[in-house]
């Protein structure tokens, strides 16, 4: 075999290239995997905080955001979340639950990639890095690649190139591009799992409190996510606000609560009032709040009196401002700290069982290019290895 011809190519060395050029290495197929970047797999290795989040136990169609909602639930189904673990577990990687279902690595995200790597070694999956496309055509029941490497011809064709999430890490629209060469239609993308920034006036008067993280319940677009939330610099991040960011529309309002699991909070607030009269507001949120956060939303809400002086319709108020707290957006930080890439191919124009273009044969698309996007907490890696594996029992 020449280094030209191969039956598959796979365009991308991420987590869905990598699994899919392994799973159809070990079918006897030749495969090469091709990528612009230096270095295989380099969003692994910063995922998850450098300790990469590889899957989340309890991963389920509901964790994902598509315009075809149904096409994830045939590959989630034939490659699960427990047959990931599986081949973590035959690697001897170490791994810890963070939070139920979650699954990191308990060092650094390196044993993931190299299992991978391992794993494409073993099947005889040739990687070729460096190696940028030029352009993608047509030849007879296959396609010829045009690569700083020299021609390459294949059969089979996996595009496995991600979104426009990070893209000093090398993120590109080509896999956008390629599909639409093809006739394939491209839904808008958008940032997803990204920060917000704030309206100047909040984002000023919240930056001194940068660094504090906070438990809340935070709503919008007819979702609620409870996790934390963390201010910053620019804005308001942490796992509440990444979540949420993927269903929040320009324009929107978040509602929120900053006692989340509070019932009846406008009876604990005139149980206050009886039991400390001459207290401060301030004084009980600095309780359930970092100090600083309890005295700047005081502060800002104009709450400075003593809880004697607190009408029972004033303390309903209280009540609802801590659990709705309403915070418009002025943005968010976009595809430069995205996580994931909402939106990309159209995934009615691809086979749910095969990821093969139902009107181009031979054409597959795999991964985070396609219109389905994850919720935080390692739905976006299992998307990875369902879909290039299902793709790897194919091409």
């Amino acid at each position: 075999m020449s280094v030209a011809d191969h039956d598959v190519i796979v365009i991308g060395a991420g987590a869905a290239g990598l699994m899919c050029a392994a799973t159809a290495g070990y079918r006897g197929r030749r495969v090469r995997v091709i990528d612009h970047a230096p270095q295989a797999g380099r969003k692994i290795l910063m995922s998850g905080g450098g300790r990469c989040n590889f899957t989340h136990m309890n991963t389920s169609p509901a964790h994902f955001l598509s315009d075809n909602p149904g096409f994830c639930i045939s590959a989630l189904k034939r490659f699960t979340a427990q047959d990931f673990f599986e081949l973590v577990e035959r690697h001897g990687i170490d791994w810890v639950e963070k939070s139920p279902g979650q699954l990191f690595c308990v060092d650094s995200s390196r044993p993931i990639l190299d299992m991978l790597l391992t794993e494409c070694e073993w099947a005889g999956v040739d990687i070729s890095l460096k190696t940028s496309v030029a352009g993608v055509e047509r030849q007879g029941e296959g396609f010829r690649l045009h690569t700083s490497a020299g021609p390459m011809r294949c059969a089979s064709l996996v595009v496995a190139s991600g979104g426009l999430s990070i893209p000093t890490m090398g993120a590109t629209g080509f896999g956008y591009d390629l599909a639409r060469q093809f006739g394939l239609p491209v839904l808008p993308t958008r940032a997803g799992l990204v920060p917000f920034t704030l309206q100047p006036a909040l984002k000023e008067s919240l930056s001194p409190l940068s660094g504090l993280s906070l438990p809340v319940s935070v709503a919008c677009g007819g979702q609620r996510f409870t996790e934390p939330m963390l201010i910053t610099h620019r804005g308001l991040s942490g796992p509440a606000m990444l979540q949420i960011s993927s269903y929040w529309q320009p324009g929107e309002t978040l509602a929120i609560d900053l006692l989340p699991g509070s019932e009846d909070l406008a009876e604990q607030l005139a149980a206050q009032r009886q039991a400390h009269p001459s207290a401060r507001l301030e004084t009980f949120f600095s309780g359930v709040w970092p100090r600083r956060f309890a005295q700047w939303f005081c502060e800002a809400q104009g709450w400075t009196q003593d809880w004697q002086q607190c009408s029972q319709a004033t303390l309903a108020s209280i009540a609802q401002t801590v659990s709705g707290w309403q915070v418009k957006p002025g943005g968010t930080e976009g595809y430069r700290t995205a996580e994931v890439t909402l939106g990309g191919v159209d995934t009615r124009a691809i086979s749910s069982r095969t990821f093969e273009a139902r009107d181009v044969p031979g054409l597959y698309f795999i991964g985070e290019v396609l219109d389905v996007t994850g919720q935080l907490g390692g739905h976006n890696f299992q998307w990875a290895w369902s879909s290039g594996w299902c793709a790897g029992q194919f091409v």
